[in-house]
């Protein structure tokens, strides 16, 4: 976004959102992965090229599936579950992150962030680059919606506000291609900046932080694990 010709992604508020949303855990090593495309585990092979203290990323369920541990336990309220997935609008080539659900609530296990290999090839995560974000989500919610289809002249007042904002979008990027001053001068159009309910970031920060590389690691198996 901050390369981007003017920092045009910073104008899709709906985009902006969507990154602030939820927590970003980093990588505390440089680290190459390679697949040779087979299933087993050691068809995955990892190196450490940079960092200090243990590496929490090794091939343990196969597939072309590269784990990274996360050396935390998350207590959330009851009825709150932690949606974990990768980095938000951020595609990695050769590679994806896996989502998972996780009923932190009640859980007492670490869990782990997996990303598949999309072809036998060799990816590097850099320090400090985001391999997981969380954020939580209410258990039931998505229960409590029923969707469906209407015509939308169902609503009158919701279809005339629609065909108000499409013959005005349209008359927009019609200047626009016509280069007529006014309009190049506006830039674009601020309807849902101005409208939206909620313009201020989502997330903060948490109490106390720790680094992963300042924690010391426990003795103990945690192949056990909760895997999203």
């Amino acid at each position: 976004m901050e390369d981007a010709d003017r920092k045009f992604p910073y104008r899709c508020l709906p985009l902006v959102f969507a990154n602030q949303y939820g927590w970003e855990i980093l990588s505390t090593h440089h680290i190459r992965a390679s697949w040779d495309g087979t299933s087993k585990p050691k068809g995955l092979c990892v190196e450490n090229l940079h960092g200090d203290g243990p590496l929490h990323c090794h091939s343990h369920f196969g597939e072309g599936v590269l784990t990274f541990q996360i050396p935390f336990l998350f207590k959330t309220p009851d009825g709150w579950n932690l949606m974990v997935r990768g980095p938000t609008n951020s595609s990695k080539d050769g590679i994806a992150a896996l989502d998972g659900i996780i009923e932190t609530d009640w859980a007492h296990s670490t869990f782990t962030m997996n990303w598949r290999f999309t072809r036998a090839c060799t990816v590097e995560f850099a320090i400090g680059e985001p391999i997981c974000l969380f954020f939580p989500i209410q258990r039931g919610v998505l229960e409590m919606f029923r969707g469906e289809f209407r015509p939308l002249e169902a609503d009158r007042e919701f279809e005339n506000k629609f065909r108000e904002w499409s013959v005005s979008r349209h008359r927009f990027l019609s200047g626009l291609e016509k280069e007529i001053p006014e309009v190049v001068a506006q830039g674009w159009q601020k309807d849902y900046m101005q409208a939206a309910k909620d313009k201020k970031p989502l997330a903060h920060p948490f109490a106390n932080e720790i680094s992963w590389s300042g924690q010391k690691r426990r003795d103990g198996n945690h192949d056990d694990s909760a895997n999203t």
